[in-house]
């Protein structure tokens, strides 16, 4: 029931795209204010939580540690789960960024005649994985679209992607793996008990919509025909603020446009905003060097303190008399009658 919500939705919006694209006044509506307005949302929204973020204190280091801490030189630290320098927590971020290494280490946990038994899990970490990667060079892709002349790098990367020209279009190995990676992490959210009772319906919306573009586009592309050409002259006059209001544009192609724009608008708002957040979370963007460097609050209120040496010249005639050894060169210079 959780998933069944968020898919009604976006099958609504398919059904409503469909219909509202045969009006001129609706095409106008879904193909350039919706864009724009998504865009602007998208914007301001990514800003705003990154700002919020940046603005929260954190006075102290609060890195997650997962290994041995630098401490005695003839103890080995681990570099990269416990980093003690800056480089060391660039590292750390590069790995998780680029190749997910937390997730990567993931367990699973289950019981086995009433015992907890924890095992590898790499199926969720190979699969995000693959996600993200040819999310990205999806993305990249899809600048030729935007760009007049279309760079060299990004016609080779096209080249490398479409390897396996099996089919004509060419069939891009990018949209192979990200609608797989896309129905595999549903899956596994709609048929393991653990995830699914932690699921909100707003985790299986950003699914379904990502599910709906990713499809819609292949479906573009092999089997329903559009006019290329005039999907990038309509896509460089939006890029240039100057959009030629369109006479008429395929309704496969209204509905990518629009999914893609409701995910947009939908991103601030949603736990895809890891995307920004990872960068700013002190658990992995700091350097744990507390035993080196003491770290005090700077919003604490002043607190009068007593050292050692005061405690030791408040009390050392007592010290003396005790027998018990002193540190500072005046109170060793007292004599006891």
């Amino acid at each position: 029931m959780k998933a069944l919500t968020p898919l009604l939705a976006v099958l609504a919006i398919i059904a409503f795209v469909a219909m509202a694209g045969h009006a001129h006044a609706g095409l106008i509506l879904l193909a350039v204010f919706v864009p724009y307005a998504a865009f602007a949302v998208f914007l301001v929204g990514f800003c705003y939580r990154v700002a919020r973020w940046a603005c929260v204190p954190v006075p102290f280091r609060i890195p997650t540690t997962c290994g041995q801490q630098r401490s005695l030189p003839w103890i080995k630290p681990a570099s990269l789960d416990n980093p003690s320098t800056g480089w060391g927590a660039f590292r750390r971020m590069a790995l998780e960024v680029l190749l997910f290494r937390s997730l990567f280490r993931n367990n699973r946990a289950r019981l086995d005649d009433r015992r907890l038994v924890l095992g590898e899990d790499r199926y969720l970490w190979l699969g995000a994985l693959a996600f993200h990667w040819s999310l990205l060079v999806i993305l990249l892709r899809h600048l030729r679209l935007f760009l007049q002349p279309v760079p060299n790098w990004l016609s080779g990367m096209e080249r490398v992607d479409g390897f396996f020209d099996v089919a004509t279009p060419a069939l891009y190995l990018s949209d192979v793996v990200i609608l797989s990676a896309l129905v595999y992490l549903t899956a596994r959210r709609v048929r393991n008990p653990q995830v699914r009772y932690i699921s909100l319906p707003i985790d299986y919306l950003g699914l379904f919509l990502l599910l709906g573009s990713a499809a819609s586009g292949l479906l573009m592309r092999f089997t329903f025909r559009v006019d290329v050409v005039a999907i990038k002259q309509f896509a460089l006059g939006l890029a240039v603020f100057h959009p030629i209001a369109p006479r008429a544009l395929a309704p496969i192609f209204l509905v990518h446009l629009f999914l893609v724009s409701a995910l947009a608008a939908y991103f601030p708002f949603s736990k895809l905003m890891h995307m920004g957040g990872v960068f700013l979370s002190p658990t992995r963007n700091l350097a744990n060097n507390n035993r080196r460097q003491r770290h005090i609050n700077p919003w604490n209120y002043p607190v009068k303190t007593h050292s050692y040496a005061e405690w030791e010249h408040e009390f050392r005639d007592k010290l003396i008399a005790a027998k018990l050894p002193i540190e500072s060169q005046d109170a060793a210079t007292i004599t006891v009658d």
